[in-house]
């Protein structure tokens, strides 16, 4: 048995915590196993007592044997000391060099005896001491590294210098008090009469231009992150292979250039078989994901012939300098492609877990081998991610050319999937011996495991988290404002270890300060604002971060309640808030409604017991009349409802949009609206809790593009919201 006060130093080193508050508000204990468990998901075999000794040690001293840490980060408005440890006795002066991000150089000298002192501390019968000199107040904001040195010119130590603005950015419109609204839907469920059974970015260029016709300043997505196109089945857009590049599923092969001068392409579609494919694609409820990718890559990889034997040149230069931008990354999500494709049509399917180990690391003599007898493969996945990048940036410019003050509104999931590229690419980075979840709640009494490999807080920080800012980069380099999902992962997760149940995880801490610093600096760089998704069980540590930092809070109409019972009044509403009446993992209005999605749970064995099943229901009901009540006492009741129940059992178009003007009327600077409560539908996007057992993220939505965007009911409804949203500017 490992000795109890080394896992316990451990833990404390590893920033696992011991205990949490459940969500009664009641404090839990964390089991000695699983303590143990996390421990060697973060890489430490504790079979092996004397070298688990000595990484502790090694763990505990590193801080003080390190002149400067790997990376310090810093708000320069605010804090501009620099801490750094010395031996003992002190020089009397060291030099500091600061190499700028632009290149330029900047340094000056530091007085070590008029320093204060942080701490001290012996080691080996040497002694250290901790100092914090001052940076200059004009140094630019970016990413800088600083190295001091002594006297003479001889390092001493090197860290990378994160210097980061106050707060996100927050465009005009917002800074200036406007109340914004705009349309938020699932991209994979759009119909239309010319996409191929899955909505593409030509129908979200289509989406820009009308909705920003009706008022709208923002058009919100499911995260687009690339998926697997050798395993179509796999279509969450919340557990992907990346989430630094595009599911290429919502390319529109018709809008490449090189489609229209490819003449097998062209015949090939047009063709009467091939219609009937795609009509047959179109013309069910829910998305075919392998239907439409086989549809699109048979086409795809003729336009892709087209582009290699007769491209411009000015096209070739193009790919060329998307392949270099994008380096490393991207080749290596070719490659895992290209590999998963292969090993799929042999007979091996599944994520890289399933191939020889040769095959499991990037870095291997095999793979190598394979990159280069399987280039052009690996070329073709990489032309596919620059086509899917030029349609977003056409899309993203008709929201400019629309006039929306935002535009688009991008959703960054909370992890990547176990078997995918990143993981592939990354075992450092990523822990395989545990997955991030949830712990016990109302309903998922068990907790809730969703299969992502958490990374590691360590390998974040000692690689100047340049991870999470490209990660960034990549999802705001098209958008003008980004959804955090599960906003707390800036803060701490659940990791859960492998083949134990989800209760037995436990809260994993990572460097709030730091990540939110990043966070507003490649904010304000990319003039993206940002909302971070802080439902459930949210710290306080966060519910003062989000705030101090810029970062919108995310509320949903179903979860604001006064403390009476009240629905919230609009005036209540935070500003700097975005709201909905619903979300992806929620019931439409008319399903919230009507009771179906607890029926729907309640068929899919979802409730733990008649009685939670019971008091959910018996909790719709006093919420339906609470809401009821708001409308009354706003005056937007509609004619035929009165404050008793039984005038509204069913949702009307009529109490739809008065609900929806209602939401419109608060404060929150951004409200959301989704085209499943303009078409008055029923049918969930998801349902929380399940996998095979509901078709999660095929339901299309109920009527064509082309159909709904001209409707006079749906303009009717658009053009209430923006009359609402613009009283009193």
């Amino acid at each position: 048995m490992t000795d109890p006060g080394l896992i316990e130093w451990l833990r404390q080193l590893r920033g696992i915590e011991r205990g949490y508050t459940d969500y009664r508000g009641q404090p839990q204990q964390v089991s000695e196993h699983s303590i143990e468990r996390l421990l060697e998901a973060m890489g430490h075999d504790l079979a092996d007592e004397s070298a688990l000794w000595a990484r502790a040690r090694e763990l505990d001293e590193r801080p003080w044997r390190q002149v400067l840490p790997p990376v310090v980060v810093r708000r320069l408005a605010r804090d501009r000391h620099i801490p750094f440890t010395v031996m003992q006795p002190l020089l009397p002066r060291l030099r500091w060099r600061i190499r700028m991000e632009d290149g330029a150089l900047r340094e000056g000298e530091i007085k070590l005896p008029t320093l204060p002192v942080l701490g001290e501390r012996v080691l080996d019968d040497v002694g250290f001491s901790r100092l914090a000199f001052e940076l200059p107040s004009d140094l630019p904001l970016g990413y800088h590294r600083l190295r001091l040195e002594t006297p003479e010119g001889d390092p001493l130590g090197e860290t990378r210098l994160i210097l980061a603005p106050e707060r996100c950015y927050e465009p005009p419109a917002v800074a200036e008090g406007r109340r914004l609204w705009g349309v938020a839907l699932q991209l994979y469920s759009v119909r239309s009469r010319r996409n191929w059974g899955v909505g593409d970015f030509t129908d979200l260029a289509m989406l820009a231009s009308e909705t920003g016709a009706m008022g709208a300043d923002l058009l919100g997505l499911n995260p687009l992150h690339a998926l697997f196109p050798a395993d179509p089945g796999l279509n969450s857009p919340y557990s992907p292979a990346t989430r630094e590049f595009i599911n290429t599923i919502y390319i529109d092969p018709a809008a490449i250039p090189e489609f229209s001068v490819c003449e097998a392409a062209s015949a090939l579609v047009s063709s009467p078989a091939f219609q009937q494919r795609l009509a047959g694609l179109r013309e069910p409820d829910y998305v075919d994901y392998a239907g439409v990718w086989a549809a699109k890559d048979e086409i795809l990889m003729l336009v892709f012939d087209q582009f290699e034997t007769a491209a411009t040149s000015r096209r070739r230069d193009e790919f060329e300098d998307f392949i270099n931008k994008h380096g490393q990354a991207l080749e290596n999500l070719a490659i895992f492609y290209a590999l998963q494709t292969h090993f799929t049509e042999s007979g091996r399917p599944g994520g890289w877990q399933a191939w020889p180990p040769a095959y499991q690391t990037p870095d291997s003599d095999t793979v190598a081998a394979f990159r280069r007898s399987h280039w052009r493969p690996i070329r073709y996945f990489m032309f596919l991610q620059w086509i899917a990048s030029q349609q977003l940036d056409v899309a993203e410019q008709k929201t400019r050319d629309a006039g929306m003050a935002v535009g688009l509104y991008r959703d960054l999931a909370v992890g990547i999937d176990a078997g995918g590229a990143n993981a592939w690419a990354d075992h450092q980075l990523y822990s395989t011996g545990a997955s991030i979840g949830a712990p016990p709640d109302p309903l998922a009494l068990s907790g809730q495991d969703w299969g992502i490999p958490p990374m590691r807080p360590d390998v974040l920080r000692d690689r100047g988290y340049q991870p999470f800012v490209d990660l960034l980069r990549a999802n705001m380099g098209h958008g003008g404002s980004l959804r955090i999902d599960h906003v707390m992962v800036l803060y701490r997760l659940w990791w859960v270890p492998a083949g134990q149940p989800s209760s037995e995880g436990a809260y994993v801490y990572y460097d709030l300060h730091d990540l939110m610093a990043i966070l507003a600096l490649e904010s304000q760089r990319h003039r993206c604002l940002v909302i971070g998704e802080d439902l459930g069980v949210v710290p306080e540590a966060i519910r003062q971060a989000m705030p101090d930092f810029g970062v919108f809070s995310y509320r949903v109409f179903y979860f604001e309640w006064e403390d009476d019972g009240r629905a919230l009044d609009p005036a209540s509403y935070p500003r700097h808030a975005l709201v909905t009446i619903t979300t992806h993992d929620l019931p439409s209005l008319v399903s919230f409604w009507h009771g179906t999605d607890i029926a729907l749970r309640e068929q899919l064995k979802l409730y733990p017991d008649d009685a939670l099943r019971e008091a959910v229901a018996r909790d719709r009901l006093r919420d339906r009349q609470a809401i009821i009540e708001a409308l009354h006492r706003q005056g937007l009741l509609p004619a035929a409802v009165s404050e008793q129940p039984a005038s509204a059992a069913n949702m009307s178009a009529e109490l739809s949009s008065a609900i929806q003007a209602y939401l419109a009327r608060s404060h929150a600077s951004i409200m959301m609206v989704q085209p499943e409560d303009w078409l008055h539908m029923d049918a969930p996007v998801n349902v929380p809790g399940t996998s095979d057992e509901h078709p999660n993220w095929q339901r299309k939505l109920s009527m064509d593009l082309e159909d709904w965007l001209q409707s006079s009911s749906v303009k009717a409804v658009a053009g209430r919201i923006s009359a609402e949203r613009n009283a009193g500017r």
